[in-house]
């Protein structure tokens, strides 16, 4: 058991199934906690991630300050019920990543932390208070180029001599999969060797929308290369990206959107919408293109680009891979987290 004394500061994840905020507990934990003495708690995390339980957290000494990071509402809630009532010794911080206006309840919450961080610029706009912008980052130990794409492809059921297209993440409009399905449609019959692949979760709520998608791809008979793959384990999403040519992102909304990065550590240029924190992300016709939100036109345009020039966009993925490397490495964002850990408890 690890002691008491060793933990300076605990990251709750309090979803069980895996989500966008989940995802970044995963794998920033095991970075920082070779510079702090950092633990997860709460349900649905992988074992091997450093951890206690949630009666330890509300138990632990007050013999010393710790942090409590939040990236949740009821993060933050959890956060001051152990502070005040339970009277722990906790500091608290928030991560945003909304880039919209907060509820009430979420301002008051946002009111009664320590300390901010915020993902975008944008998002910090939002906060109506000081906050520290740090961009996220990405493992480039985990995510990184294959050195056998068509291998890989074999090994995963992919058609090996497909220029293949992927978007991942949650299944459903906000995301803007009709949008990528509807270009599909419009392009694939000049582009023989196309493929799309979707990989995420379909909830029950989308899957009306889902349906109505499948039916437009099986009626335009490109049913054999439009694949909706549902939600895969970690590993295997990591080899899709590996697989990939071409990755779009063609969101109507985010907070900050981490796929875009983690497909140009892979090697692989995006089309991306600009929301969230994309724009700043992607090099507009360098490591791949950015287009309007919610235009269908452009996001069909963007990915005919990619699609007709082989040249560029080989290019475009070796540009998009130094790009992240040199600017988004995960290290550089656990830096500046654990510096404002440490700010908190000096």
């Amino acid at each position: 058991m690890t002691e008491p004394d060793q933990i300076e500061v605990v990251a709750p994840n309090l979803k069980r199934r895996l989500s966008g905020v989940t995802a970044t507990v995963v794998r920033l934990i095991p970075v920082q906690a070779q510079m702090i003495g950092i633990r997860a708690t709460g349900p649905g995390l992988p074992p091997e991630l450093p951890h206690i339980p949630l009666s330890r957290a509300a138990t632990l000494p007050r013999d010393r300050w710790r942090v409590w990071h939040a990236r949740r509402n009821t993060e933050m809630l959890l956060g001051l019920v152990f502070r005040h009532l339970l009277r722990r010794r906790y500091r608290l911080l928030f991560t945003s990543a909304a880039q919209r206006h907060h509820t009430g309840f979420t301002k008051w919450l946002i009111r009664q932390q320590d300390a901010l961080i915020a993902t975008s610029p944008k998002a910090a706009s939002y906060l109506e208070r000081d906050a520290t912008v740090i961009l996220h980052g990405v493992d480039t130990q985990v995510f990184h180029p294959t050195a056998d794409k068509r291998a890989l492809r074999q090994q995963l059921g992919l058609d090996p001599d497909a220029v293949l297209i992927g978007c991942f993440g949650r299944v459903r409009a906000q995301k803007g999969v009709d949008l990528l399905v509807e270009t599909a449609l419009t392009l694939f019959h000049a582009h023989p060797k196309a493929q799309l692949i979707f990989t995420g979760r379909i909830t029950r709520d989308n899957q009306e929308f889902v349906d109505d998608l499948q039916k437009q791809i099986d009626a335009a008979g490109l049913t054999d290369r439009i694949h909706f793959l549902g939600e895969l384990p970690w590993a295997d999403v990591v080899r899709h990206y590996q697989a990939l040519d071409l990755f779009v992102a063609p969101a109507r909304w985010e907070g900050f959107g981490l796929t875009p990065l983690e497909a140009m550590a892979c090697g692989v240029p995006v089309v991306a919408s600009r929301v969230g924190a994309f724009e700043t992300l992607i090099r507009n016709g360098e490591t791949g293109s950015l287009v309007a939100t919610d235009e269908q036109d452009a996001l069909t345009e963007a990915v005919r680009h990619w699609l007709d020039d082989p040249v560029a966009r080989e290019a475009a993925g070796r540009a998009a891979l130094a790009h992240v490397t040199q600017n988004h490495a995960i290290e550089g964002e656990a830096r500046a987290i654990v510096n404002v850990y440490r700010k908190l408890l000096a």
